[in-house]
């Protein structure tokens, strides 16, 4: 019997998430021809509209393969259907995309090449047979080549490269694993990779004669493994940015990169070819070897194996390496032929460290590159597919069983977080240091990359562009702009402009600014993640906060929600001799936190930190302790690890944030239960609720310096101070406030020595506690906070 229209069903579908740039189109299209049905597919500023239509036993069947069977890496997150009659389609088309400005989808971040890839780069017989730019549906480069939505080649920075006659035919091809694959290249069509000598390999040889190619395509790939055999550093471009590369094994060349970048001891990352090779220098638990190899191939922070042949400079005086997977083709090129390398009995790994001068932003364009990074490497090994969007890798590790971030950069952004209500369009325009901000609308947050410290021009107008970008993409015009409190923050005056500016010019409603504190902003953070509207115990440690008094906050008991909060307990104020200069001089709020316990006695106790001072530095801190003068009052919990490090001996100046407080969790000691005790008691300031006074603790902390115990045991000791201290405090504030759950959140708590016991102390307490794994415990978090606050008090 015939079919007739009237048998026949059509379904008109709005499917938004994720969903383009990850072969959702393509994926329709085969799903539909797979059940005989006809009709179009589309990318729109919404998502991907589709209309289906044939037998209604047909259509259903559709409609339930659509999420079960969707690409790996498509995120479905509303699906809207309606029914309507049919219209008579004769054959199933991919039609072009429609703009509604209003409207916006969610950009896919960048994947790392996938198997299918990788087979055929290594299959001799292929066409695309060792090419370092291969890529299909499943995996390549999106946020960082994307311009505008909707998601096709001539919006991103690839429609620079006119497709051949093989590549069109494989874009067209539904039954092609690159239908409609939009960074879709190829030898013929696509882009080329180089290799020229950088000032310092000018140098090295003796000779300059302008940028002459070394050599181009596979050559120089094979060239530039060769030249990191053999000590050299090479700028290589990637994805999101340039790296700085040498060979990880080899103890010259890592100090070499050290002293050119002036980076003392911060530590590298490194790359290897695989999850085998990286458990030859590394523990690897199963759930770190699946971030290793999850399709955002993030750094992964891994516990160091005794003996490991990586050089010691990699990371110095650390246990643990952040180590990553290849992620591109051309990464897997650079280990092809390891077995060539000298002393081959050991997988080759290579430092691969962000390509930037000291504080500045991560080089992405080749000019600018060759310029910047002159001085630093000797070789440059380039491309020309542009970077349209800078972004540094991302550092995770595993905690618990669960992926704990550090740094949500490549991967993970611009993918947003998921809130379970909507939330106004806001601007929320993070911290200083580990910057990020957060663009909000709808039920999402979307946190933008890292964007690093804002001390510079350069970083702050990588900050602005940013942002510029993210509101074109995400089709945001913010009416509301958060920061922090602290005045000085670029942040905050970038804030303060806009919303200055926007009033000058009359356009539209006035920008309303709305000021967040800093801790109040950690607290909300890890409170969204975890899906908590209600009043919570929030401990806040980290180094530096501007309070509500103007003070510098950071070891703080907040009793709140989003849309405020009550300070229940900190730390008691010390001075911050010489301000800034206490935070690079450990051995500064040492003796600060010693006159704290000690009175002016502190002066004269028979230390190594006091006896290495010279006489006028000793009499400068003595005045600036005794006086409060040049040293504004902190709460710091950061500053508090700092100083029991400077004690121990372990530190006394620090070359990268948080290296005190760093080297002081490497060396305590594993299963010790031992603790000081801190002062309790109440502040007797309107507002501040309890004191907690570490001057007891540094009684006996001095006590045991001074009878010879072990650094790694006193460091456990103090280590399970903060953990039962905390659990004590929050014990207090819930008979007064009768409250069980509790966040933690600060960079303080990036110490997972600290949280572990800090978490133990509070289970075994009864609470229900909270931790960040979706976005950073540090300031690369707050911007979610901040959205989140600023939300709640604009409603009030």
């Amino acid at each position: 019997m015939e079919e007739t229209l009237d048998s026949r069903l059509r379904a008109r579908l709005l499917i938004r998430g994720a969903v383009q740039g990850v072969g959702f189109r393509p994926f329709i299209h085969r799903l539909a021809s797979e059940h005989a049905l006809k009709g179009w597919v589309l990318n729109s500023t919404e998502g991907v509209a589709c209309e289906v239509e044939g037998p209604q036993e047909q259509v259903e069947r559709f409609l339930q393969d659509l999420r079960p069977k969707a690409p790996p890496r498509a995120v479905i997150e509303h699906l809207e259907a309606s029914f309507l009659p049919p219209v008579g389609y004769t054959s199933f088309d991919i039609q072009p995309s429609r703009e509604a400005l209003s409207q916006f989808v969610l950009i896919s971040p960048d994947i790392a090449v996938c198997p299918d890839c990788l087979r055929e780069m290594r299959d001799p017989s292929d066409r695309r047979h060792i090419y370092p730019f291969t890529n299909c549906t499943n995996c390549g480069p999106r946020f960082t080549i994307v311009e505008d939505i909707p998601y096709d080649r001539p919006r991103t920075t690839m429609k620079a490269f006119a497709m051949c006659q093989d590549c069109q035919r494989e874009y067209h091809d539904p039954g092609d694993r690159r239908f409609h694959a939009q960074p879709i290249a190829c030898p013929t069509c696509g882009p080329r990779v180089w290799l020229i000598p950088g000032e310092e390999g000018h140098a090295a040889s003796g000779s300059f004669t302008g940028q002459e190619t070394l050599a181009t395509g596979p050559a120089a790939i094979n060239a530039t493994r060769q030249l990191l055999y053999q000590g050299a550093i090479v700028a290589i471009k990637g994805l999101g940015g340039f790296h700085l590369a040498c060979d990880a094994t080899n103890p010259e060349a890592v100090q070499k990169l050290r002293e050119r970048k002036q980076r003392v001891d911060k530590p590298f990352a490194i790359m290897s070819s695989d999850a085998r090779a990286v458990a030859s220098y590394c523990h690897l638990a199963p759930g770190e070897q699946q971030l290793l190899e999850s399709p955002q191939r993030p750094i992964v922070l891994l516990q160091r194996q005794e003996g490991a042949p990586i050089a010691q400079a990699v990371a110095p005086n650390n246990r643990y390496l952040g180590v990553m997977l290849p992620y591109t083709p051309l990464h897997h090129l650079l280990f092809s032929e390891e077995g060539n390398r000298p002393m081959g009995r050991w997988p080759l790994a290579l430092v691969m460290t962000s390509g930037n001068r000291s504080e500045e932003p991560i080089a992405k364009d080749n000019g600018p590159a060759l310029e910047q990074l002159a001085s630093l490497a000797d070789y440059f090994l380039l491309h020309d597919r542009d970077i349209h969007v800078r972004c540094d890798d991302s550092v995770t590790r595993l905690f618990q069983g669960k992926e704990a971030i550090i740094r949500r950069s490549r991967g993970y952004a611009p993918f947003p977080v998921r809130l379970d209500f909507p939330l106004q369009e806001i601007l929320a325009c993070g911290g200083e240091l580990k910057n990020t901000f957060c663009l909000t609308r709808d039920n999402y947050a979307f946190l933008s990359q890292h964007i690093g410290d804002l001390e510079n021009l350069e970083t702050l107008e990588s900050f602005e562009s940013n942002i510029e970008h993210f509101k074109r993409l995400f089709r945001i015009e913010p009416k509301i702009v958060a920061h922090d409190l602290h005045p000085d923050y670029l942040s905050t005056k970038y804030a303060q402009e806009l919303a200055s500016n926007h009033c000058a010019q009359g356009t539209g409603p006035e920008v309303r600014l709305i000021p967040v504190q800093h801790h109040h902003a950690h607290m909300a953070s890890v409170m969204a993640e975890n899906a908590l509207n209600e009043t919570v115990i929030g401990v806040s440690f980290d180094g530096t906060g501007y309070g509500t008094d103007g003070a510098i906050w950071g070891g703080e008991f907040l009793v709140g929600d989003y849309r405020g909060f009550h300070r229940a307990a900190h730390l008691k104020y010390v001075p911050l001799p010489g301000g800034t200069a206490a935070i690079r001089r450990p051995y500064r709020m040492a003796l600060s936190h010693l006159f704290n316990a000690l009175g002016p006695d502190a002066f004269g106790i028979h230390l190594p930190i006091w006896e290495q001072l010279e006489p006028l530095e000793q009499a400068v801190l003595r005045r600036q302790i005794e006086t409060g003068l040049g040293s504004p009052p902190t709460s710091s919990m950061g500053r508090l690890f700092d100083a029991v490090s400077s004690l121990l001996g372990i530190r006394q100046v620090i070359n990268y944030e948080g290296q005190a407080a760093i080297e002081l969790e490497m060396v305590a000691q594993e299963g010790l239960e031992e603790s000081y005790e801190f002062a309790i008691e109440e502040s007797g300031v309107k507002g501040h609720g309890l004191l907690i006074d570490p001057a007891p603790l540094f009684r006996v902390l001095i006590a045991d310096i001074k009878a010879g115990v072990a650094t790694g045991v006193i460091s456990a000791r103090f280590h399970r101070s903060i953990a039962e201290m905390i659990a004590s405090v929050c014990g207090i504030i819930r008979k007064r406030y009768g409250l069980n759950k509790v966040v933690l959140s600060g960079g303080v708590f990036q110490n997972v020595y600290l949280l572990l016991q800090a978490l133990r102390c509070l289970e075994q307490a009864g609470f229900e506690a909270y931790v960040h794994h979706l976005v950073p415990a540090n300031d690369g978090g707050i911007s979610l906070g901040q959205a989140l606050v600023a939300n709640a008090v604009a409603e009030i």
